[in-house]
């Protein structure tokens, strides 16, 4: 297989796995892939098209212009404004992610909480490696927005946008989807844990600067193969 049909199907994969897991909203959240054929051209989400429908064959293929080479349509203005800079200004970050995931979302608008990266395992894949985007603007008009987030991102893995959702980048689509994954299971494991009140038992720096450096080194692959194996039974069109 072409490495560009395999980006399209991991691509595809991961936006059938994100309505599986309940981790994306409407039709006007976005994932997008630099091209391993051109680095200055970039997969990323069809517009309007909810991710259930999403295929290898109908993935928007985008030029530096912003202008639709191949697919079925190009992303939201919006989507473009956001991953374009981020992917342009953070070579390193070939996968972003940008959703609104529930418990992410309730976690980003608390103003007087930040995500804890020492309350469970799932957030301690995390450690030192969380900033905030913390003005929401709400009319995104030109890609300076994006160019903001990316500042604001800078080197670390993960952008909670205060009152709207969160931005994550990575190497490859697995990476960033198992990012994904876990990190809305740690806010969720947190928002649940806040209930109530009363304190939180922490995991110490240590421990989890030693899970956070285990997910670096590859330890989600195994984990999004396996998705990739329940997908391939259940809805094997993505592929197509």
């Amino acid at each position: 297989m072409s490495s560009i049909d395999q980006a399209r199907q991991n691509l595809a994969l991961a936006h059938r796995l994100a309505v599986r897991h309940e981790l994306n909203e409407g039709v006007w959240n976005h994932i997008s892939l630099v091209s391993p054929e051109n680095p200055d051209h970039l997969l990323i989400s069809p517009g309007h098209t909810h991710w259930s429908l999403v295929r290898a064959s109908n993935l928007a293929l985008m030029d530096q212009d912003g202008q639709l080479l191949a697919g079925e349509r190009a992303p939201i203005r919006a989507g473009w404004i956001i991953h374009a800079p981020v992917h342009r200004i953070r070579r390193d970050a070939k996968c972003v992610i940008h959703v609104h995931s529930p418990y992410t979302t309730a976690l980003s608008i608390r103003k007087d909480v930040i995500f804890e990266t020492r309350c469970s395992q799932q957030s301690a894949a995390f450690y030192n490696d969380v900033a905030y985007y913390e003005e929401y603007d709400g009319i995104l008009k030109g890609e300076d927005e994006g160019e903001r987030m990316a500042a604001a991102l800078g080197q670390k893995r993960v952008l909670i946008l205060r009152n709207h959702g969160v931005l994550i980048a990575g190497p490859t689509v697995s990476d960033v989807y198992m990012d994904l994954y876990q990190f809305e299971r740690a806010c969720m494991y947190q928002v649940l844990a806040m209930t109530g009140g009363g304190q939180m038992q922490l995991i110490s720096d240590e421990v989890a600067a030693a899970i956070s450096q285990q997910v670096k080194d590859g330890l989600y692959n195994r984990h999004f193969d396996g998705m990739r194996r329940w997908m391939q039974e259940i809805e094997p069109d993505y592929l197509t």
